[in-house]
């Protein structure tokens, strides 16, 4: 049973920080890409940064361009998300998305989402 958890988010103010973690757990051979995503009241689901297997692939949305980095962990199965300058356009809830491999068997990999985390921006 494979699982993914998100953790770290809360309540902050404009220009604070946070940092969320997200970790993949269970029995499964590789994982590939990991992406954080983001969901707003009365939104469509948004990807807000990407990272590939080795890090060397980074994509950012253009809104959190120079805010957000995306790091990961492959030791810890962990993908990390550094949020500096927050505005409050930035709340949201936050899910973690991983792309894993169940077996050195299987082609390809099959998508994997956590619960998500509330990141609130606000006075």
């Amino acid at each position: 049973q494979v699982q993914v958890v998100e953790s770290g988010g809360g309540l902050v103010q404009p220009g604070g920080s946070l940092r969320l973690s997200c970790a993949a757990s269970g029995s499964f051979f590789s994982i590939s890409t990991m992406n954080w995503y983001r969901q707003a009241p009365g939104k469509q689901r948004e990807l807000v940064a990407t990272i590939a297997s080795g890090g060397g692939v980074i994509k950012y949305a253009d809104s959190v361009k120079g805010r957000f980095t995306i790091s990961r962990d492959n030791g810890k199965n962990t993908v990390y998300l550094q949020m500096n300058n927050l505005k409050p356009e930035d709340t949201a809830v936050y899910y973690c998305n991983a792309l894993i491999r169940s077996s050195i068997a299987t082609v390809g990999g099959s998508p994997y989402w956590g619960q998500g985390t509330q990141v609130t921006v606000s006075s």
